[in-house]
C-alpha cells in the first residue's frame, strides 16, 4: 500500500467516527428534549352534509320606477323617504283642477249632442209618417188621374211631393248616425279625460320600500319625465350567488328530486340566518370564472335581507353519512401536500399524509390517511418533528 493510500483511508476512518459521533449526540439531544405542548382532537365518525359556500347578493323581488303619465304641479306627497307602502297606497297627488274642466266642458258637449241625437230621432219620426201620408196621397192621385178626376199634372206634383219626402228620411237617418257618431265620440272623451284625472293620483303598484323622493311639493312634473320616487319590493326578494362549473350536475340533479334548501346570512356580528329555495339556474356557464349564476327565493319576513346587500350563501346538496372528521385546523399544507401529526401511544408524533374532503362547521372530511379513534394535533405544530414528544395540553 502506498503512502498516499495509507492516508487517504487513516482519513476517511476519522472522518466517520467523527459522522457517529454527531449522530451519536443529536439522538441523545433529541431524546433528552422536553416534550412539546399541544391541543389534540379525536377523529370521530359523522354525517357530513354536502355544501356549496360562497359570497352571494340581496336583488329585489321587484323594482318600481314611478313617474308621472301626466303634467302638472304637484300638490302633495303621502309618504316619507324610505317609507314602506302598500299596493294601492297613495304616494302623489297632482293639481287635478285642469283635468276637472275638461270633464266638465266634455260632459256639457254630450249633453248638447245628446240632445241633437234626440231632435235628429224626434224629426226621423214626424217626416215618417209625413212620408206615409205623401206616398198614399200620391197613389190615390194616380188612381183618380186614369179615372179623369185629375189632371196627369196634379197627380205627378203629389207623387214628386212624396219622392222629396222619402229623400227627407234618407236626410233625417244619416243626422241620426252623425248625432249618434258625436255622442260616442264625446263618451270615449268623456273616458279619456276621466283617465287622466286618474292619473292625478299616483298610486304605490306592489308592497315595497320607498327610496329617495326626486320632486318635492309644489314643483312641476311633466309626462314620463323624471323618476319621482323607486319602489323596491324585497318580501319576498332573491339571492343570486355563483356556483362552480363542476356542480352544475348535482345541482340539476338535485332540483328534479325536489327542492333545494339554500341559507343566506347577512356579513354582519350577530345576523339572523334567512332560509329560502333554488328557484333558477342561469342557461350558461360564465367562461371567464368558470362559475354558473344561481337565485334563490326567500319570503324575508323579517326584512333582514336588503337589496344590494352581501351575504354569506349555503346551498345544501347531500348528505354523506359514516365519514372520519377532524378538525380543520388540525391539518396542515407543507410541499408534498396535506398532512397531520396523529399522536401515538408512546406520546411520540407520527407525520401523515391525509386526503381532505368536504368541510363543514369547523371539521374537515378525511378521505383518506386518518381512522377513526386516532388523536390528530390541532395546536402546536410549530415545534413538531417526526418522532417529537409531545405533552397533551388539557
Amino acid at each position: 500500500m502506498s503512502a498516499r493510500l495509507k492516508a487517504a483511508v487513516v482519513v476517511c476512518a476519522a472522518g466517520a467516527l467523527i459522522i457517529a459521533g454527531c449522530s451519536k449526540e443529536k439522538a441523545v439531544a433529541s431524546a433528552g428534549a422536553p416534550p412539546s405542548p399541544v391541543r389534540v382532537a379525536t377523529a370521530e365518525t359523522r354525517t357530513v352534509p354536502v355544501q356549496i359556500k360562497v359570497i352571494g347578493n340581496v336583488e329585489a323581488y321587484k323594482t318600481i320606477s314611478v313617474k308621472s303619465q301626466i303634467g302638472g304641479i304637484l300638490m302633495r306627497v303621502n309618504f316619507r323617504e324610505g317609507d314602506p307602502v302598500q299596493r294601492g297606497q297613495l304616494l302623489f297627488e297632482i293639481d287635478p283642477r285642469p283635468y276637472q274642466e275638461s270633464i266638465r266642458q266634455i260632459e256639457a258637449n254630450l249633453a248638447r249632442d245628446t240632445a241633437l241625437l234626440k231632435q235628429a230621432e224626434a224629426n226621423l219620426a214626424r217626416d215618417t209618417a209625413q212620408e206615409k201620408y205623401a206616398r198614399d196621397q200620391a197613389r190615390r192621385y194616380a188612381e183618380l188621374a186614369r179615372q179623369g178626376v185629375f189632371s196627369r199634372e196634379q197627380a205627378e206634383q203629389v207623387s214628386t211631393d212624396a219622392d222629396a219626402r222619402r229623400e227627407t228620411l234618407a236626410a233625417d237617418r244619416a243626422a241620426i248616425e252623425s248625432a249618434r257618431s258625436s255622442v260616442n265620440a264625446d263618451r270615449a272623451s268623456l273616458d279619456n279625460a276621466k283617465l287622466q284625472l286618474s292619473y292625478c293620483y299616483i298610486s304605490s303598484p306592489v308592497d315595497g320600500r320607498t327610496g329617495n323622493i326626486a320632486v318635492k311639493e309644489g314643483n312641476l312634473v311633466k309626462a314620463n319625465d323624471i323618476e319621482m320616487v323607486s319602489i323596491m319590493q324585497i318580501q319576498p326578494v332573491y339571492v343570486t350567488f355563483p356556483a362552480p362549473e363542476k356542480q352544475l350536475g348535482a345541482v340539476r340533479e338535485r332540483m328534479k328530486a325536489g327542492k333545494l334548501l339554500v341559507k343566506a346570512t347577512p356579513q354582519a356580528p350577530g345576523a339572523a340566518t334567512e332560509q329560502g329555495v333554488l328557484t333558477f339556474i342561469d342557461n350558461s356557464v360564465d367562461p371567464n370564472t368558470g362559475t354558473i349564476k344561481l337565485k334563490a327565493t326567500f319570503t324575508n319576513s323579517a326584512a333582514h335581507l336588503w337589496a344590494g346587500q352581501f351575504v354569506d350563501v349555503v346551498l345544501l346538496l347531500n348528505q354523506k353519512p359514516n365519514v372520519v372528521t377532524i378538525p380543520f385546523k388540525a391539518v396542515q399544507v407543507g410541499q408534498g401536500g396535506s398532512y397531520v401529526y396523529v399522536v401515538k401511544a408512546d406520546k411520540t408524533v407520527e407525520m401523515r399524509t391525509v386526503v381532505p374532503g368536504d368541510s363543514n362547521d369547523g371539521m374537515v372530511e378525511v378521505q383518506k390517511g386518518v381512522e377513526q379513534g386516532e388523536t390528530v394535533v390541532t395546536e402546536g405544530h410549530v415545534r413538531l418533528a417526526p418522532g417529537s414528544r409531545v405533552k397533551v395540553l388539557s
